[in-house]
């Protein structure tokens, strides 16, 4: 989905010419070589040579006036490029807009040094961490199980970094970063987080509810959240709901633990978190203004005008270390869970994966039961029976306590 929409902005008209592809590496495993095509990598001399995949679709062209830079296996030469692409604007007039796609892990980890210097430099761009998440590419063990870079990512002060689980939330994310870095001239670049697990992308017209909680959609996925869907039992088994927050490819689990968890009697509401980072700082910064101006009428977060009268449980769960949804417990009401990857990675099934980092449906759902059965929403009988078809060990090791 990320692809498709830079190949739709590198056709347009009057914005093409400005758009910057970056890739260090294996840029077929992006799906970046749908893009060869359209634009081509560029290469001082062009292409000299046939490349082994000639006959292909999506053969592999270098070019004198390509638009793509492929630097090879080269993290700090694309971050270079980045950075120069990204202060074009400054030095030669010229609005660069850079797409830098790497392996999520790769990126702060490797270069994280000319990370803050972008940002000490004003420049402005998309960061974009590829095949991202600790449980999301499975096969290749531990070397690109990624549980942190949204966690890294938030000590950046000028990086607006986000976690979008649907196409259309990139879109939004992505046109509202080149309005406000391009049109509105703020000095801040962005950080997103896209995944290789093939799921259906639903429309944000046929699946978001269009009511008081989400009045301005565009505004509240740029915020960091917003209500996804809200699903009612026959019969309910509960008086207050059960509220999921889910982000990027687990969001797939999500909306499976919400259907089952409509099926066995409860109201469910669902909540696409594509920012942790961005509502904590809003937060914060409401809570400093408070602060520092107590006499004067507060300013309300986005975190408690969705959150602060909402009733029923809450289970968050990411495809990062706890520590990324905890971020924003002190804002949240206390029947508060945060469930995340902690740990080293290992390399097996996604299924499996999840189960073992206790963020697959059956844990959330498990999450969420034990929850209400702490608020006393539901009896010890009733969460036994509840509890009875789900595939939980609970005396599994800890994740976090892995060592080898």
């Amino acid at each position: 989905a990320t692809v498709r929409l830079l190949s739709s902005l590198m056709k347009h008209r009057e914005l093409g010419k400005y758009i910057v592809p970056i890739v260090p590496d294996e840029a077929r495993t992006f799906g970046l070589d749908a893009l060869f095509n359209i634009s081509g990598i560029y290469a001082e001399g062009g292409q000299r040579y046939t490349p082994v995949d000639a006959d292909t679709l999506g053969a592999y062209r270098e070019a004198s006036n390509g638009q793509i830079l492929q630097e090879g296996i080269c993290e700090v030469g694309a971050i270079a490029s980045f950075m120069a692409a990204g202060t074009a604007y400054a030095v030669h007039s010229l609005p660069m807009i850079p797409f830098y796609f790497f392996y999520s892990i790769f990126g702060f980890q490797r270069v994280g040094d000319m990370v803050w210097s972008c940002g000490d430099m004003l420049c402005r761009g998309f960061l974009i961490g590829g095949t991202a998440g600790r449980t999301t590419l499975n096969g290749e063990g531990l070397q690109h199980q990624d549980g942190h870079s949204q966690i890294l990512a938030s000590t950046f002060p000028t990086m607006k970094s986000y976690d979008p689980a649907f196409g259309f939330e990139v879109a939004i994310i992505i046109r509202d970063g080149i309005r406000r870095m391009y049109q509105e001239q703020e000095n801040i670049f962005y950080y997103l987080t896209v995944y290789n697990e093939n799921y259906p992308m639903p429309s944000l017209q046929d699946h978001v509810p269009n009511d008081e909680a989400n009045t301005n959609i565009e505004t509240a996925i740029a915020k960091g959240a917003y209500l996804f869907r809200t699903l009612e039992p026959p019969k309910k088994v509960a008086e207050i709901p059960v509220n999921l927050l889910g982000s990027g490819a687990i969001m797939q689990q999500v909306l499976n633990a919400a259907d089952r968890l409509q099926m066995l009697g409860l109201t469910v509401k669902l909540w696409s978190i594509t920012s942790y980072n961005e509502l904590r700082k809003d937060a914060e910064s409401c809570e400093r203004w408070n602060r520092l101006h107590p006499f004067e009428e507060p300013k309300t977060s986005c975190l408690q005008t969705l959150f602060g009268e909402q009733d029923g449980v809450f289970v968050a769960v990411t495809d990062y270390m706890k520590s990324l949804a905890n971020s924003i417990a002190a804002w949240m009401p206390n029947a508060y869970t945060a469930l995340g990857t902690d740990g080293y990675g290992l390399s097996e099934s996604r299924p499996a994966i999840r189960d073992y980092f206790e963020i697959s449906a059956d844990y959330i759902m498990q999450a969420a039961l034990v929850s209400l059965y702490k608020q006393k929403a539901i009896s010890a009988k009733q969460l036994r029976s509840l509890l009875k078809d789900l595939n939980i060990d609970p005396d599994k090791p800890d994740p976090m306590s892995r060592r080898n």
